[in-house]
């Protein structure tokens, strides 16, 4: 668990720098592509980027060491970290609500703390590694439809596809039983991570900058959390502590329903005084 927390104050401090970065460049001209190459120019964005990077890989850590519902709440409560260091660094006026939410995503992953054993040690039915690289396909198609739809509708898709793609990842790391390159190559979920990963990245980016960030961010939570957790408690063996199933069963809504206020913190708030808002290029 100590991971999944460690996971999440990565991805939620990488998004307050890159938004940082990004906000220094924003007044050159052309678009997101340039951008972004004006981005990777700035420390904090490069800084931003290896933070991520760590994050990634005390997730996948996390994912090999405890159950999938509890890694999906705690990457749920970046959002909270988000707003904590978007108070500190952009000083940015959290209301006593979004406090409140602050509070809430604390408790919930403390009961869900509490409450999880280890990873389940189940392997699943044969046809779930299989279906996680359809799965992936069904994010990218979701996500050619909901890019063609009006703003509001088109937010709540591609937030929704980019929460299933980060889903995804998240079974795919648990149904990668071996390492070794013969048996990687061979292993479909090995496919799944890497293209839903892609895929959930691409439509993420795509929707906070197309659409509502609190719409996108919400359908993300949503979409990253509940369908891995039934998947890993149903198919793959996760379970809570004896005698403590009932504090992960309040834990975990309460976490995510916490982190839910907070979605607009899916994309940094801009300082005090600012402009509109700038995109910032998405992370998990």
């Amino acid at each position: 668990m100590v991971c999944a927390l460690g996971a999440a104050v990565c991805f939620g401090t990488a998004t307050v720098l890159q938004a940082m970065a990004a906000r220094a460049v924003a007044s050159g001209p052309g678009g997101d592509v340039a951008l972004l190459w004006r981005a990777l120019r700035q420390w904090r964005y490069l800084l931003g980027l290896g933070v991520d990077g760590l994050g990634f890989l005390l997730q996948i850590v996390a994912l090999r060491s405890v159950p999938i519902y509890a890694v999906g709440a705690a990457l749920a409560a970046s959002l909270a970290v988000t707003a904590v260091v978007a108070a500190w660094l952009l000083r940015v006026r959290l209301s006593r609500m979004e406090w409140s939410a602050v509070g809430v995503v604390c408790a919930g992953l403390a009961l869900l703390g509490a409450a999880s054993g280890a990873e389940g040690d189940e392997g699943g039915p044969v046809w779930l590694k299989w279906a996680m690289p359809a799965a992936a396909g069904g994010v990218l198609l979701l996500g050619a439809v909901g890019g063609r739809l009006p703003e509001r509708g088109r937010a709540l898709a591609l937030g929704l596809g980019a929460g299933l793609g980060f889903g995804v990842v998240e079974v795919a790391v648990r149904l990668i039983d071996r390492l070794t390159p013969g048996a990687l190559v061979t292993n479909p979920a090995v496919y799944a991570l890497l293209l839903g990963g892609g895929a959930a990245f691409l439509l993420l980016t795509s929707a906070l900058q197309r659409g509502s960030v609190t719409t996108a961010t919400a359908a993300l939570v949503l979409g990253e959390t509940v369908a891995p957790a039934l998947i890993g408690v149903v198919w793959l063996g996760d379970r809570t502590r004896p005698g403590l199933g009932w504090p992960a069963v309040l834990g975990f809504p309460v976490a995510v329903a916490g982190a839910l206020a907070l979605a607009r913190f899916g994309e940094a708030p801009a300082e005090r005084g600012e402009g509109p808002e700038v995109p910032v290029f998405p992370t998990c």
